[in-house]
Order: C-alpha cells, then structure tokens, then sequence
C-alpha cells in the first residue's frame, strides 16, 4: 500500500512539480491549495506525512501546523519557505512542524528528508497503539509535544532528551555507540563527552520509571553503548 502525502502549496507550479516526482516515487499525493483546506485535509484524511508551505491564502502554514496538532494530528510536517529567516524556522518547530525547508530546493533533499520524517512518524504511531489495547501502556512518549506519559502522569522532555530519544527510535534494536550517539545527536560539540550521553540515559531512565532493576527501554550494552526498545513489544504489555 503506498504512503499518502498531502501537499499544501498555492504556488501551482511547485505543487505540480512536487506531486508528479512523488507520484513517480510511488506515494500516493493529494493536494490543497489553501490553509483551510490544508487543515480539513490533515484532520479527515489518514496522512502519512504532510508537506505544509507557509504563505498561503485563507489561513497561513504556522496555523495550519498549530491547529492540526492541537487536534491532535501527529502526522509529520514537513514546512516550506521562500524566506530562510531563523526566526521563521524556530517558529515552525515551534507550532509542531517536524522539518523546514527553505525554497528553492532540490527535489531528492526532498525525498529523503519525507523517508526520515515517514519512519519517524511510523515509530510514534506504534508508540501511541498502545491506547488501542484494553490495557493501557505504562510508557507513552510523544516526541512532537514534548513529553512522556508516565503510568498517567505527564512527563515533560528537555530538548536533547528529545533528540537522543528520537533517534533511538529511528534505530530502534540496534546497538548505538556512545561515540555514534555523540557524532549524530550531539554534533560533537566541544566540551562534551561520552559521559555526557551516559547522564542522559540515567535521567531518561529515571522519567520513564525505568531506573531500577535491568532497563526495559534503554539497555546498556557494556563496553559499546546503548540498544532501545520501543513500549510497544509485547513483552511489555
């Protein structure tokens, strides 16, 4: 079955553009040309990821991506903008959007950032089926939002928790070394070490009640690293 994307772009010529080269790359594109179609769109179809322009007639992009995640849509967002001001980049993230690009672009920078954004998206998504089941989970996490849900109780993240977590969950069951994890989360940033990522862990454990005992979502590897495993195993249940 092919992904869905919707794309929600007034410019007619990039919207074409756009649709015809993922069409060709097998998903499966709807299109909306305004902020208010954009958002019925996002809350009626069953998406899976969403390229979102900010100009837009009607209702602009950063209220589209505010409304559609406070109805509590967690489709990916993947924001457009002719202008490259970070200002508009942090107040994308900010509303909910999970990526920004700045026009004009190349079309495969494109396509990989949706094949990262889709995994990612697909990695929530089997986070929050636990709600389906008759027995609630005792571990939600919401990257997009910020927070983890705690045996009901409402965890927030701070913004390396996030990312550390994020890309755990796009590795998921593979072994990750703390010097993988420091070149791809942390940038290498001066000042900071192994034992920086080490910290991390031990306070991401503590939040998810996971610290006691041997660790259920972040198992240490010795001497290499770390291995995660979503809330949704069935051993977990």
């Amino acid at each position: 079955m092919s992904r869905k994307i919707l794309i929600v772009e007034d410019e007619e010529g990039l919207r074409i553009t756009m649709g015809d080269r993922l069409a060709s790359e097998g998903y499966h594109v709807i299109e909306a040309k305004t902020g208010t179609q954009g958002i019925e769109l996002g809350r009626n179809e069953t998406i899976d990821l969403i390229i979102l322009d900010i100009m837009l007639p009607e209702v602009d992009g950063f209220t589209v991506c505010k409304k559609l995640r406070e109805d509590g849509v967690l489709t990916p967002i993947i924001m457009l903008s002719a202008k490259s001001l970070l200002e508009d980049k942090v107040t994308g993230l900010k509303t909910g959007a999970d990526d920004y690009m700045t026009k004009p672009f190349e079309m495969s920078e494109l396509l990989a950032r949706i094949e990262v954004q889709i995994r990612r998206g697909e990695a929530i998504k089997a986070v929050h089926s636990k709600h389906d089941d008759d027995k609630p989970s005792d571990l939600v996490i919401n990257l997009r939002r910020g927070y983890m849900e705690v045996q009901g109780k409402e965890v927030p993240l701070l913004a390396q928790e996030i990312k550390l977590l994020d890309y755990m969950f796009l590795h998921e069951g593979e072994v990750i070394s703390r010097d993988r994890l420091l070149d791809e989360v942390w940038g290498y940033e001066e000042k900071v070490s192994t034992r920086t990522i080490d910290v991390h862990v031990a306070r991401l454990r503590q939040k998810m009640n996971d610290a006691k005992g041997v660790p259920r979502y972040i198992q240490t590897v010795r001497g290499i690293g770390y291995k995660f495993t979503s809330p949704k195993s069935d051993s977990f249940k």
